[in-house]
């Protein structure tokens, strides 16, 4: 099916660059709610009184709001519409941010991240159904490469802008920061997206209908194949981002201000890995990159985890396995995601929300999971990536084979 054949008159789709501008920026909601205070979470853990593990949580509190919160928006938008939940979304991020500035405690900090997170999820998931709303498979693969492109510029800049605020301003001024990108988001729907999903093809059923909806996907094996695959993937990297505070400021000694180089290096792999992938598929199919992709990401996370458990080669050698294993999970994402949804047309949002519950809450487990196991080395972070890593190796293998063409759903 032609891309251009998926959207109705009254209601066309703007460029496709400008598409992807817009699309992407809502996508980097969450790596900017995630890495800009990444340096800042020793200063803030001192400041509460708490452990460097503690105040981790708050990253687990983020992630279980992302995947509930797609839960909720994503057979919300399918009903009325992907433009007004957004703009929910984006207003409800904006002020909760500010609440996050001052907040009192760890606790306050853990409810209110929880919050934020609910707003934001509203641009990831209905970003997702709107590229489903307008592309066919082998398009949204290619189209969740570029978003990829412009959402990637927020993991490369957000922890450099967030080392120097807060040597500047103090740690509370980056959720001031992360509130003024809500106010630009609000500002990009408003005047620069169209509604994507018409009258007529929107659901009519109500909460119970949507649990049904949930329901067939959870017992669809294909779906599932591909949405714990990715979702396991992108648990590699929330560990990653979860543990890697520690491991480089703490126990490698990077000061928090140059933090952000080296985070913003292993998201550079991952965007130019994305890219790969966009011009791959002109050449191959998205199942065979998955696999291909994901058999990288199981071998170097194993090397990652056998090097910190046998001290072998030292911070430069985790760096190199690190930057090997973020990378090509930049091939992962885009093909698992465009896998998954792409039977679901009529159910795009429900389909997209629980893929994107299915990949924050194997992002929260693996986050606890590393502040749980914390022992003053990089044992918990290299050892929980590899364990991810493998895992999704292994469902892929299971779960799916190279899927034929299913009908729209």
């Amino acid at each position: 099916m032609s891309d251009t054949t998926l959207a109705t008159a009254d209601h066309v789709r703007p460029s496709y660059a400008r598409l992807a501008l817009i699309l992407g920026t809502l996508a980097a909601f969450g790596p900017l709610s995630i890495d800009m205070y990444l340096p800042a979470l020793p200063t803030i853990a001192v400041e509460f009184g708490v452990t460097t593990a503690a105040i981790q949580q708050t990253l687990s509190a983020f992630f279980i709001g992302l995947a509930l919160g797609q839960l909720f928006y994503g057979p919300i938008s399918d009903r009325l519409g992907r433009r007004a939940p957004l703009l929910f979304g984006c207003a409800m991020y904006t002020v909760v941010s500010i609440g996050c500035a001052f907040a009192p405690s760890v606790a306050g900090m853990m409810g209110l991240r929880f919050l934020q997170a609910l707003g934001s999820s509203a641009g990831m998931v209905i970003g997702r159904s709107i590229v489903r709303d307008c592309f066919d498979e082998r398009e949204s693969a290619r189209m969740y490469s570029l978003l990829v492109l412009v959402m990637g510029v927020a993991p490369i800049t957000a922890p450099l802008i967030g080392g120097q605020l807060l040597v500047a301003f103090g740690w509370r001024s980056i959720f001031f920061v992360l509130a003024a990108f809500g106010l630009l988001c609000f500002a990009l729907v408003w005047f620069g997206l169209n509604e994507s999903l018409p009258q007529e093809r929107r659901t009519r059923e109500g909460l119970g209908h949507a649990l049904v909806a949930y329901a067939k996907l959870l017992t669809d094996r294909r779906y599932m194949g591909f949405a714990l695959a990715g979702g396991l993937a992108s648990a590699a990297m929330f560990a990653y981002i979860s543990g890697s505070p520690f491991v480089f400021i703490e126990l490698n000694g990077v000061p928090p201000e140059q933090f952000g180089f080296l985070f913003g290096a292993n998201a550079f792999g991952l965007i130019a890995a994305s890219q790969l992938n966009r011009w791959l598929l002109t050449k191959y199919t998205s199942f065979r990159l998955l696999f291909t992709a994901l058999s990288v990401t199981a071998s170097a996370s194993l090397l990652l985890f056998s090097t910190a458990l046998f001290e072998i080669g030292g911070f430069p050698l985790l760096l190199a396995l690190l930057f090997i294993t973020i990378a090509s999970t930049g091939m992962v994402g885009p093909n698992a995601m465009a896998m998954a949804m792409a039977p679901y047309g009529r159910r795009a949002g429900s389909a997209s929300a629980l893929l994107g519950a299915t990949q924050f809450a194997a992002g929260a487990l693996a986050g606890a999971l590393v502040g749980l196991l914390a022992n003053d080395t990089a044992l918990p972070m290299t050892g929980v990536i590899a364990l991810c890593g493998v895992g999704a190796w292994v469902i892929l293998r299971l779960a799916t084979t190279h899927p034929q063409k299913s009908p729209a759903r």
